[in-house]
């Protein structure tokens, strides 16, 4: 890598974990437009999200395990290719049935970008520098996510939901072409797929990452796949819907910048408990009522949940096991996809019946309980990981 990149990610890794991000968050301003064109409701619409969601989490073990076996650049390529391809199928769905398995196969191909990008900064960038250069790879995704809501809005409105679905397909095509440009990383030998599943999933350390990423992904990710149709449902077209969603991607974009200013003052710990105290505030606040101000409000602390709390889990889960470092960061990713799933299908009667108040209200009190269990754990990690250095240093003495 040029010694100008060394503590931040390649152009076309962030392209291609840009256009990830982008594919992901196009759906939820789209889902009443892709509703009315089948005759179904929204709730029934959301299995578009929560497919996607969970044929990207279930894959990512599998994407892990064979970036640590064939390389993380290969295996990009032919992810994107994969992805592009069931884009454009999506564009052309004749039913609601259709468009389902094909978000699904997108989503399975797409699950393997994000996590093979972390894991590529991984090798790449020293432990010293890793948080930044993360969320300088988060800065990217946010601007995805941001345009994603914002464009998918107004161009659904304008122009139909296929559209929607066929510009990341180009782009996703494009970004597999612009990778052949990069050399694979080292990699720890690993002893096979086998070996680095069984190194990841003894560790108890990852086990309990994995928990905690499963309860943030159905906080986040899963309850933000709504927030678009719950302004639809007040009334609010698909366009603005869209745009208040985008300030999603302006608040990780920004606070990503904050977070790489305060990483050298403040313990990592205390960087969740920032991101974990914004997602309780912003689900207490959107118990208040449901408007654009408050939905705004609540995106906005989304945002910062996502640039404190969730990149501390990541640079976490980048540490735990280095010789299995590409299936940790899949098994991590998986759960949290899954999560989002999970939370996506539980929280869609709600949005059929506009029960927002309780739905908001068992967020926020959950979201307490996460960031306590956050900062706990991770406090307990790092003791544990200091007393070997100690005592080595007690020894050379």
């Amino acid at each position: 890598m040029p010694p100008d990149q060394k503590h931040r990610p390649p152009l076309w890794i962030a392209v291609a974990s840009f256009v990830s991000s982008f594919d992901r968050f196009v759906v939820s301003p789209i889902l009443v437009l892709v509703a009315t064109t089948f005759g179904v409701s929204v709730g029934q619409a959301v299995a578009i999200a929560s497919g996607y969601y969970l044929a990207y989490g279930l894959s990512q073990p599998l994407w892990g395990a064979l970036s640590d076996r064939f390389g993380r650049v290969r295996l990009m390529q032919g992810a994107l290719v994969g992805a592009g391809i069931a884009g454009l199928v999506s564009a052309a769905a004749p039913n609601l049935v259709t468009l389902v398995v094909v978000r699904v196969v997108a989503g399975a191909f797409f699950g393997a970008i994000v996590p093979t990008s972390l894991t590529y900064v991984g090798d790449t960038v020293s432990t010293a520098h890793r948080q930044r250069a993360l969320s300088d790879l988060m800065a990217a995704m946010a601007v995805g996510t941001a345009l994603a809501a914002a464009a998918a809005g107004i161009t659904g409105q304008l122009a139909g939901w296929r559209v929607v679905f066929a510009v990341p397909a180009v782009v996703a095509l494009v970004s597999a072409w612009g990778l052949r440009t990069l050399a694979e990383p080292p990699r720890a030998a690993n002893g096979g797929i086998g070996a680095a599943f069984r190194a990841a999933l003894s560790n108890r350390w990852v086990l309990v990452v994995g928990v905690l990423v499963f309860v943030e992904g159905g906080l986040v990710l899963g309850v933000l796949t709504l927030l678009a149709p719950a302004l639809q449902a007040q009334g609010v077209d698909a366009a603005r819907a869209g745009l208040a969603a985008a300030a999603y991607g302006v608040a990780v974009l920004l606070s990503s910048q904050v977070l790489k200013a305060l990483t050298r003052r403040l313990p990592r710990w205390a960087l969740m408990g920032i991101g974990g105290s914004a997602l309780t505030l912003g689900y207490a606040t959107a118990t208040l009522r449901v408007s654009v101000p408050t939905i705004i409000g609540i995106v906005v602390m989304l945002g910062v949940t996502w640039a404190f709390l969730h990149t501390s889990l990541q640079t976490w889960a980048t540490s735990i096991v280095p010789e299995a470092r590409g299936t940790v960061v899949a098994c991590f990713a998986a759960s949290l996809f899954i999560g989002s799933s999970v939370a996506a299908v539980v929280a869609g009667p709600a949005a059929d019946h506009d029960e927002w108040h309780t739905l908001f209200t068992a967020c926020a009190a959950t979201a307490a309980v996460l960031t306590v269990a956050c900062v706990l754990t991770y406090r307990a990690y790092a003791a544990r990981e200091a007393a070997p250095r100690a005592a080595d240093v007690t020894t050379d003495v």
